[in-house]
């Protein structure tokens, strides 16, 4: 790292703590709490070589293992035989009939008759095509219910994709954490060996490989939890980004920040789409309750072949029936209340789900400011302890600096750079959130 660099370039040192044991103890606290926070950018990546997991893959991965989209097609299908119902002819099928009458058993004088009829059961005043209305609003239904079941899952699959994000920059971190602690255990040990440490500090700096070691099984620990959380969502293990490309890859979701009114976001919102078509849904069978005022008649029309006696000739006739049931008023009141109550329920329901989509978009964009504030001061940070760590540099060269005051610098500089790098991840979660708050899916 950056400390053995310097000491292998010869740099002059002086007499090995002359400030007693407190400079020991101030140079063993500076190095665990260095070695805690290592920067991202010299460690080779022990990643595999393949293409990193992103956001957009996981949900299509999840998406294709939900109910909804399994049960998608199903439902397409039976919408479509309930519209094909609801634009035939008759609101039954038609029946067919079939009687005889015979005097055999009794008479016996050769008296016989043969019918065969067709019922059809036919619409009342106006629900055939206000069941057309139900039918066309129930594929709307569906298809809202679809779009609303994604966008479920796109907030499932943010939330996981990015805590393993956090997870595995926390491990790439670790891995650099024990790879500069076990150089400047290196490093340590031969100044040691050549008079200019105490053997305090060896042991000083092999506790900071033992820390950093169990430090890294821990993030391993963090990040394998989170890694089977996205597969258990997708079916596949995640492969994370390699350290040293990882700021440019986090922030894939991008979205203008453009704030859509009320009428524009309920336009296209899937959450508020969903209520609005059951809204509708359930105004076009409060409707339809309303024509359904007794069951439907049926018209009957049939043909006879009989003779009164065996010397008679068969003589042909046609009957036609119409049977008009009377109407139960308790039985219309019930289909009729319970129908306005499922209406009454989604114009509340539609209401407070368009206060919960603006205060979750209102949210989001308040989210999002402060992640991008955090990110313009930590990336002024990290210019800062940069330059600082610049001059503290050469000053240790010259021998201005003590190995305190050096290690100090070290820490700002390598923690300016993780709060830098923890501030983009912030910013990616933030336009992620952003996003599901305005309905859409990761792209």
């Amino acid at each position: 790292m950056i400390l053995a660099k310097a000491r292998h370039r010869g740099s002059p040192v002086g007499p090995a703590h002359p400030l007693g044991p407190a400079c020991r103890l101030l140079t063993a606290s500076l190095i665990l709490g260095w070695t805690g926070v290592a920067a991202w950018a010299h460690a080779p990546s022990a990643e595999p070589a393949t293409a990193p997991t992103t956001l957009k893959q996981v949900f299509e991965a999840a998406w294709l293992r939900q109910p909804e989209a399994r049960s998608r097609q199903a439902r397409q299908d039976a919408a479509g035989a309930q519209r094909e119902v609801a634009n035939s002819w008759t609101s039954e099928p038609v029946s067919l009939e079939l009687s005889t009458k015979t005097d055999h058993l009794h008479k016996n004088q050769g008296g016989r008759e043969d019918a065969v009829g067709l019922s059809f059961p036919l619409w009342l005043p106006g629900e055939r095509n206000r069941s057309a209305a139900v039918a066309q609003a129930e594929e709307r239904v569906n298809a809202s219910r679809v779009l609303a079941a994604q966008l479920r899952t796109a907030a499932t699959v943010r939330e996981a994709y990015w805590q393993w994000q956090r997870a595995a920059a926390e491990h790439a971190l670790a891995q650099e954490r024990l790879a500069s602690t076990q150089q400047l255990a290196a490093d340590v040990a031969k100044r040691v060996k050549a008079g200019d440490l105490a053997r305090a500090d060896q042991h000083q700096a092999d506790g900071a490989v033992a820390a950093a070691d169990a430090a890294l099984a821990e993030a391993l620990s963090a990040r394998s939890a989170t890694g089977q959380a996205l597969r258990a969502l997708s079916g596949e293990p995640p492969v994370p980004q390699g350290a040293a490309n990882f700021d440019v890859v986090v922030l894939g979701e991008r979205q203008v920040r453009v704030i859509p009114d009320a009428e524009a976001l309920a336009s296209r919102h899937p959450a508020l789409l969903d209520w609005r078509a059951r809204l509708e849904l359930a105004r076009r069978a409060s409707e339809l309750a309303r024509v359904q005022t007794r069951a439907n008649p049926e018209l009957t029309l049939e043909a006879a072949r009989g003779r009164g006696q065996a010397d008679e000739r068969y003589q042909q006739s046609f009957t036609a029936t119409l049977r008009i049931p009377f109407g139960s008023d308790s039985r219309n009141r019930v289909k009729v209340t319970s129908a306005q109550a499922e209406l009454i329920e989604a114009e509340s329901q539609l209401r407070l789900e368009q206060d919960r989509v603006q205060a979750d978009l209102d949210s989001a964009h308040v989210r999002l400011d402060s992640a991008e504030e955090q990110l313009l001061a930590a990336d002024r940070r990290v210019q800062l302890a940069r330059e600082s760590r610049s001059f503290f540099r050469k000053s240790y060269r010259l021998g201005e600096t003590d190995l305190p005051t050096r290690l100090r610098i070290e820490l700002e500089a390598v923690e300016a750079e993780r709060q830098a790098k923890r501030a983009h991840i912030e910013v990616g979660a933030a336009l992620s959130n952003l996003r599901q708050a305005q309905g859409l899916l990761p792209d």
